[in-house]
């Protein structure tokens, strides 16, 4: 069967966690009997080299898309212990804190929002956007936990370049997973556009957003704003002023 190699220099342990993140994936998917999305199998990982299943793809279809949207929210319905995750793993190319939490605001507070700010190099964006969520800091935490009914395991960076299609299957990729509330999945799905009202349609059918996912939205990507900000630069200060600007909302 073909192969795939990814590498990454020696110091990371971002491709052990990857695949770490695909076998939690594939695990939960397996013993749930779900078998509307696929997970590659790896074959291999080091700090320096993953060798995984490589996929043979087809071009995107609505009744694809509607399969992912199902296996998803399939996935989400899982009922999960507690929030966060036993060890801390990557979103990309950056490290992504984790933890165990039984309060899902303070998890997304402590370990999402706090830490990508503490990490901006300019001292006075930094400066201003910490001020700005201690002041709505307790009304977020209180306000996401209140709106989350369970935790979920989540792919965790679902973007469309995160999916891939064969010609009668769905694969994720890349996934930096936690135990979370499942709208942040939803929430990214918008971040970078690529998923199509079958997505959501064929989602809602089996597990319908929160009334509040309109909400959410905006203060979940916020870390991925603020993410793709410390790593890529200012392009992506508009996105994380615009996450800021909805904390006021609540």
């Amino acid at each position: 069967m073909p192969h795939f190699v990814k590498h990454r220099r020696r110091g990371s342990k971002a491709l052990i966690c990857e695949a770490q993140g695909l076998a939690l994936l594939r695990d939960t998917l397996r013993a749930a009997g779900n078998q509307l999305l696929q997970i590659p199998e790896v074959y291999a990982v080091s700090e320096v080299r993953m060798e995984l299943q490589l996929i043979e793809q087809a071009p995107q279809q609505s009744a694809l898309m509607a399969q992912l949207g199902q296996g998803l929210a399939r996935l989400h319905q899982l009922p999960m212990e507690r929030y966060g995750l036993g060890y801390d793993n990557y979103i990309g190319l950056a490290p992504q804190a984790n933890g165990w939490y039984q309060d899902w605001g303070r998890f997304f507070v402590e370990r999402r929002l706090q830490r990508q700010i503490a990490a901006i190099e300019d001292q006075a964006i930094r400066r201003r956007f910490d001020g700005e969520l201690r002041h709505y800091q307790h009304r977020l935490t209180d306000f996401l936990h209140q709106h989350c009914a369970q935790p979920s395991l989540v792919h965790g960076d679902l973007w469309s370049g995160n999916v891939l299609f064969g010609h009668d299957q769905v694969w994720l990729i890349d996934p930096a997973v936690h135990h979370a509330d499942r709208e942040v999945d939803l929430a990214m799905t918008e971040l970078f556009g690529g998923f199509s009202i079958e997505f959501y349609q064929a989602y809602d059918a089996v597990f319908p957003r929160s009334a509040v996912y309109d909400l959410k939205r905006p203060l979940y990507n916020l870390y991925h704003y603020l993410n793709h900000f410390n790593l890529f630069g200012p392009s992506y200060l508009p996105g994380c002023e615009r996450g800021l600007a909805a904390l006021a909302s609540l």
